[in-house]
């Protein structure tokens, strides 16, 4: 299994917990120089760049939220990288026009580059966004998607909240939270700080190893 707490659906004996396999190109991201993932997006360096990102179809929460407030990324001299998702992809764009610090698509292939270039992340709390964000050790914002199966990515968020690893704002009051949230983050470089490092605590860097390790001895 990729986490802990899951005795209440396998027999404790019969599980090991290995983490989730993650790409080469994203445990690699650290090494990836800011400037060029900057660059990559369109973005100048030494500002604070902020990371949004919502999967495929989108997250409407996180969606609003940022064109809600769009503007005081501009006047806080921050900039965004805002994956929309497929979802009213055009009306989040048109909000967008005009914001020369804001890199908006409806989806990013490279999220090496995104990882490299963010300071701060705004993001789902599904088990690869979570492993992912743990290994790029990158302090987050986890908006859980509430109708997922046993709301578990709210689980997924509770864990790393208590380590002091990462912020939560539910759903349904990602309007008004979220941004005023990185705000206070981004005045706090000692506590983004501290989550980088309580993120990497939570990082799995070799879970394809540890997979494939208990496959063979159990073949064995």
């Amino acid at each position: 299994v990729a986490s802990e707490g899951m005795a209440k659906f396998f027999p404790q004996a019969s599980i090991v917990s290995t983490g989730n396999p993650i790409r080469p190109t994203i445990a690699n991201a650290s090494f990836l120089p800011k400037h060029e993932a900057l660059a990559f997006f369109g973005l100048k360096e030494g500002k604070i760049t902020i990371l949004a990102v919502g999967g495929s179809l989108g997250a409407k929460s996180i969606n609003e939220a940022l064109a809600a407030h769009i503007q005081d990324f501009g006047k806080q001299d921050l900039q965004l990288i805002w994956q929309t998702g497929k979802s009213e992809a055009a009306r989040w764009k048109a909000v967008a026009e005009g914001q020369p610090n804001v890199s908006v698509s409806e989806f990013i292939m490279q999220m090496e580059y995104a990882y490299a270039a963010a300071d701060i992340v705004i993001s789902r709390a599904g088990a690869m966004a979570v492993a992912e964000l743990c290994v790029v050790k990158k302090p987050v914002v986890f908006v859980p998607y509430p109708f997922a199966a046993e709301d578990h990515q709210t689980a997924n968020a509770v864990n790393l909240v208590k380590d002091g690893a990462a912020c939560m704002v539910k759903d349904s009051e990602a309007r008004n939270e979220i941004v005023p949230m990185v705000m206070e983050l981004v005045s706090n470089p000692a506590k983004r700080a501290q989550m980088e490092r309580s993120m990497g605590n939570h990082a799995v860097v070799n879970a394809d190893e540890r997979i494939a390790k208990e496959i063979l001895e159990c073949i064995n």
